[in-house]
């Protein structure tokens, strides 16, 4: 594979890095394997699969990075246990009662026993009633992000009334299920890190046909009171108030076991009255150890909820912030209701993920923002990412609504918009998933709609700063959504198959160009902000990564944005006024170079005005910082390649009067490489009518030479092929001088070439060229002088034409090359070089 043509990685010869791009494109971000890497099997991924149909980590991985959630499906299945065992006793007392005591003792039993009796099952079948409908209630109630922690203490503590407050501050039960330090919904939400974009979505939530169950009035004149998550406040207190009454009632028989049973009864009477009180004594037992286990588990909810603060520490360690504890409730109701509801063990096949891809599922604003918003924390999770970006990776259904999300361009919908497209940036940085998205049908059109930027808006936008774009209500985040989908198609872009997809989407590449537009204020401006910058920066790389690919693809892909307008001028306007913005400079002429390999596309850029001048004006600025030098290294690429078998270009550089400058170049460590393959290309592209402007590089002889007896294989190769063009303008007299003038002897620089050949036996991938161009000079050398020919035969250079005729590859038979595919083809073959030279020694 070809590298980058650079001072420091190329010898001479033109190279464009088209298969493997640079790990790293222009500042920190990584643009990843080459959009034209062979795309390899994935190795099968060890999964398994849950009862609700999502597949899981291996179990190493699970070992490795445990589920914070877990703690809540474990305590889901101990709270269960205690309601199932306490209505079990509930359920055998109201029998006993019923069956034996009613029925059996019906007449004989005491009137005080008869209304205890009566009394605790009224208050039993009271708290079964009320414990059957609490949960389904405060279930209910978490289904409103604006009702969140309404049904919990947090709501009954801000009451009018101090000890109704204190009182409920104590008993609360789901004081849990919030946090205590919070106020209101408000306060959580508002206090996420997208303030104000989240209090739009509950101040403008889209009107429904349906009714939100947690806001349904039962009664139509007191709805305030009669509402589900009031109600279920009411039903709470009732268990308690049921509970704790029948522990009293209990306590009361059971201490003082006054069951009606005398020594004054007859034998009928005693014989009656036999067994009752050891049946009353079964009875209360059952009904004070029921009511026991109930407070039993009410004591432990209140013990993980308020003391341990389950759910906070639960929140923390799946790192969802502040808002998180929306999720984290929701979760750990639906785990219990499954628990208390079903097996025991239901409540355990949950995991937070698979419940955040379900909510993303639904039907409900509601649901699919909050399944979003756990999706997104997740995906950007160092712990939680790999995992969850393969949960979503292996289940088309959630990856195609995350798709269709966005397309959703109504203004209460941003926030969730923008989730989406944060998610499906995190899915296309891995391999597998990005090939997944792009073969989604629409998905290429949805992400394209994420892009909006006019002209005429761009430059308004220079002037509005940054966080009145994003954040302030009266305006969408165009510049936040801009960004997403420039890096969803950044990633995307690393695959070559994605690349033809980007390239055949209608009307994709013109908005990506749109937004490679920087006006002179944006670009020198000290208040320009940082949104917008990075928006350019986005467009820029994956315009060069699109004009980077290999193969026919890549061709078309040039071509096309080449012939859109404003692909050039974008670039002009950022190499005259982006001397801050060295990456942009840099990925700028990056493109030119890459749009460079096509010849249509290098005459638009030679003819846009003032292109080539701003490129010679970098190439040629004096400066000290290691990204500049960076961009003149780019620039003198840029303009070898623009040159490169362009007659009308290598005019235009002439009537630009650089020529001595670049001699003056080839004594620059940093510039030498590039300004050798301009001048080369000056010379063996302009034509023989500007034979007299090139007249005068003849004085860059002796530099040249001096070059070529070094030992640096990068730099010989480039000035061995100058040498072999310049040398050509210099009569036999001119040419002794010249050797004179470097110090140099004729027979020096002949054994150096022979030494060459005999290093390289074979093609080298890293100089292709170089025996091309040693053949070239060695030439020009035999023709110029006939003594030079007896000097290469007794060097030997027969016996190494001889076996550089046995070697010859069609790698030397090209000037550029597009990953492993040449391009350019030289015009001259190897061939007939080496015959060339092998007749001249023979004839000598």
């Amino acid at each position: 594979m070809m590298d980058p043509a650079s001072s420091n990685d190329s010898e001479g010869s033109i190279h464009l890095h088209i298969s493997e791009l640079n790990a790293r494109i222009s500042g920190t971000d990584s643009s990843g394997p080459s959009p034209s890497t062979n795309l390899q099997p994935q190795s099968s991924i060890q999964t398994n699969i849950t009862s609700t149909g999502h597949s899981v980590t291996s179990g190493r991985r699970a070992k490795e990075i445990p589920a914070p959630e877990k703690k809540l499906t474990l305590f889901s299945l101990r709270l269960a246990v205690l309601e199932k065992a306490a209505t079990g006793l509930g359920t055998l007392g109201f029998i006993w009662a019923t069956v034996v005591l009613l029925g059996g003792f019906a007449i004989v039993i005491d009137k005080t026993d008869f209304w205890f009796i009566t009394t605790i099952l009224l208050i039993e079948g009271t708290r079964i009633f009320s414990r059957s409908h609490e949960l389904e209630y405060q279930h209910e109630a978490t289904w409103s992000i604006s009702d969140v922690g309404i049904s919990s203490f947090r709501a009954l503590r801000s009451s009018s009334h101090f000890i109704i407050k204190a009182v409920k501050g104590i008993f609360s039960p789901i004081a849990a299920v919030g946090n205590p330090s919070r106020r209101n919904t408000r306060e959580i939400i508002t206090q996420s890190t997208h303030q104000a974009s989240r209090k739009n979505w509950h101040q403008q939530k889209m009107p429904t046909r349906t009714w939100n169950s947690s806001e349904v009035p039962f009664v139509p004149y007191a709805s305030w009171v009669f509402i589900s998550r009031n109600i279920s406040r009411l039903l709470y207190w009732l268990q308690l108030a049921s509970a704790t009454a029948c522990v009293v009632l209990s306590l009361i028989k059971l201490v003082k076991r006054n069951f009606g049973v005398d020594a004054g009864d007859d034998a009928k009477g005693k014989e009656d009255k036999k067994n009752l009180k050891s049946a009353l004594i079964i009875f209360y037992s059952l009904a004070l150890a029921e009511a026991l286990l109930f407070l039993l588990e009410k004591a432990y909810w209140e013990w993980n909820v308020i003391f341990r603060k389950i759910l906070d520490e639960v929140n923390n360690e799946c790192e969802l912030g502040p808002s998180g504890m929306i999720a984290i409730r929701r979760f750990f109701y639906d785990a219990y209701s499954k628990c208390v509801y079903g097996s025991i063990f239901d409540g355990l096949k949950m995991d937070i993920i698979s419940f955040a891809m379900d909510l993303l599922n639904s039907n409900s604003p509601e649901e699919q923002f909050i399944g979003a918003q756990i999706l997104e924390k997740f995906s950007v999770s160092k712990r939680f990412s790999d995992d969850t970006l393969q949960k979503i990776g292996i289940n088309l259904s959630v990856m195609e609504r995350l798709v269709e999300m966005l397309n959703w361009k109504d203004p209460q919908e941003e926030q969730l918009r923008k989730s989406a497209a944060e998610i499906v940036a995190h899915l296309a940085g891995k391999k597998q998933n990005s090939l997944r998205v792009a073969g989604i049908p629409g998905a290429m059109e949805s992400i394209s709609s994420l892009l909006r930027i006019s002209r005429s808006f761009g430059e308004a936008a220079d002037e509005i700063p940054e966080k009145r774009i994003i954040f302030d209500d009266e305006h969408y985040s165009f510049w936040t959504f801009n960004h997403l989908g420039l890096t969803i198609l950044k990633k995307l872009a690393r695959e070559h198959d994605n690349c033809w997809k980007i390239g055949n989407t209608r009307g994709l590449l013109p908005k990506i160009i749109d937004c490679t537009h920087a006006g002179e204020r944006l670009l020198t401006h000290e208040a320009a902000t940082s949104s917008q910058i990075l928006t350019v920066k986005r467009s820029l790389q994956v315009v060069k990564m699109l004009s980077s690919t290999a193969g026919a693809t890549g061709k078309l892909l040039r071509e096309e944005i080449s012939e859109i307008v404003f692909t050039i001028s974008n670039i002009r306007d950022i190499l005259r006024h982006g001397e801050k913005h060295p990456t942009l400079q840099k990925l700028g002429i990056d493109i030119l170079r890459n749009l460079g390999m096509e010849e249509d596309a290098t005459e638009r850029i030679g003819a846009t005005g003032g292109v080539l001048k701003e490129l010679f004006n970098i190439f040629f600025k004096q400066v000290t910082d290691e990204r500049h030098k960076d961009v003149k290294i780019e620039a003198g690429a840029a303009i070898s390649m623009l040159a490169f078998e362009s007659k009308s270009n290598c005019m235009r550089i002439l009537r630009l009067n650089v020529t001595e400058k670049l001699v003056e170049a080839l004594e620059d460590p940093i510039l030498q490489i590039n300004a050798a393959r301009i001048l080369r290309n000056l010379c063996a592209f302009s034509g023989e009518d500007s034979f007299d402007q090139l007249k005068h590089l003849i004085a860059a002889g002796p530099t040249v030479l001096k070059a070529i007896m070094r030992n640096e294989i990068k730099l010989q190769e480039v000035m061995i092929g100058l040498a072999a063009r310049i040398f050509k303008f210099m009569p036999s007299r001119e040419s002794r001088i010249m050797f004179q003038t470097a110090h140099i002897q004729e027979v020096e620089v002949a054994n150096k070439l022979v030494e060459i050949l005999k290093q390289n036996q074979y093609p080298s991938i890293k100089v292709p060229r170089m025996r091309r161009f040693v053949l070239e000079l060695a030439i020009w050398m035999m023709k110029d002088k006939k003594t030079n020919i007896r000097i290469f035969k007794n060097l030997g250079m027969q016996m190494q034409l001889e076996c550089l005729m046995d070697t010859i590859s069609d790698i030397e038979s090209f000037n550029i090359f597009s990953g492993t595919v040449g391009l350019g083809r030289h015009r001259t073959t190897i061939h007939s070089l080496v015959e060339t030279a092998m007749q001249l020694l023979a004839d000598g």
